[in-house]
């Protein structure tokens, strides 16, 4: 992708050109709990002096299912920290994963008599950086087509980490498998996860770990598809509102730390090359089969197969050292094929 040319549609709009806040607009910020409660509280400590500075802003947090230890831990920290003012907290069961457990807060904004002007959905193992809330809010409103606008996400130390994507098509897979540097340039392969950008840059999908949504993204395109129990949410998301005519947007100028992997198992297994959780495998099956259709699924699993012979080869020969795939990868990337679309059962631990 050339970040260059890219990031010149997002040049600021003049005064004349900008959308005011509509009256009484609003920020709702949705934070879903799933066994963590401590670094719930740690977020909320963080979003507690940005919070100040934006009237009528507010933060809703579903306890999604871990139980009422939980639920207590949070409503102890809400009132000794006096965020009661600002901070509500709301406990569902059982566990209804990433959307659902959103969803459960935006059914209910949505149906509101006055929806909020915008959304954040925000990952419990985050940290606000200091004016973050309203660098988002100001690129928000001076880009009226960008209906999501994502943060730079970062590591405490300030290191970025890559949270913005080109779609997961078919083709895709082979190169992944693969990762064979010679055949992606051959075939002109567009990379997957995109280099990190110190620009304002349209993207295709960005992470949902930290998301701004406008309302009325949220109005036309709707609730989140809960049949994504963790992952794969964001680009299908991102993807359908693009599909309306909405744009995706890199805002680098606000910045979030994230703490990857301290929520779920997901990020530390891929990273140790371990065996993911089946809902992994159950999301990625769901989302090629309601794009591309069973024949895409299945073509994404042949040709991942392909490019996996291929970097296996490779490695047999002493020319790659070692694996770059989860262990029994080749398998579970089947396991969901006969009913990809199945809506998945809600459970009390998935993880």
């Amino acid at each position: 992708m050339n970040v260059q040319a890219v990031s010149m549609r997002f040049q600021p709009q003049s005064d004349s050109e900008r959308v005011a806040p509509a009256a009484g607009s609003s920020l709702v910020i949705v934070i879903v709990c799933y066994k963590a409660a401590d670094l719930t509280v740690a977020c909320l400590g963080s979003l507690a002096p940005e919070v100040a500075r934006i009237p009528g802003a507010k933060v809703v947090v579903c306890e999604n299912g871990t139980g009422p230890e939980s639920v207590e831990t949070l409503r102890e920290a809400i009132d000794a920290n006096g965020w009661s003012a600002w901070v509500e907290l709301k406990a569902i069961s059982p566990n209804r994963g990433f959307s659902g457990g959103n969803n459960a807060v935006l059914g209910e904004l949505l149906a509101a008599e006055e929806r909020p002007e915008f959304v954040l959905l925000l990952n419990a193992d985050t940290i606000v950086r200091p004016g973050a809330l309203a660098e988002l809010l100001s690129a928000a409103r001076d880009h009226p087509r960008a209906g999501i606008v994502g943060p730079r996400l970062e590591w405490p130390d300030g290191q970025p980490q890559q949270s913005c994507f080109n779609d997961c098509t078919p083709a895709s897979e082979f190169f992944i498998a693969a990762r064979t540097g010679a055949l992606s340039r051959l075939f002109g392969a567009r990379p997957w996860a995109l280099p990190v950008s110190d620009e304002p840059v349209e993207v295709e999908w960005t992470t949902f770990a930290c998301a701004l949504i406008r309302g009325q993204v949220l109005a036309e395109v709707g609730l989140l598809d809960e049949g994504f129990f963790l992952y794969f949410d964001d680009p299908d998301y991102c993807r359908r509102a693009r599909a309306a005519g909405w744009k995706v947007l890199h805002w680098p100028a606000a910045r979030v730390v994230h703490l990857r992997g301290q929520s779920n198992p997901v990020k530390s297994l891929t990273a140790r090359l371990q065996r993911r959780p089946a809902y992994w495998y159950a999301s990625r099956a769901r989302y090629y089969a309601k794009y591309y259709g069973r024949v895409g699924l299945w073509t994404a699993n042949l040709l991942w197969t392909l490019g996996r012979t291929i970097s296996k080869a490779r490695e047999l020969a002493g020319l790659k050292r070692e694996r770059h795939v989860c262990e029994r990868e080749w398998l579970d990337i089947w396991t969901h094929c006969a009913d990809p679309l199945k809506m998945p059962v809600a459970a009390g631990d998935r993880s």
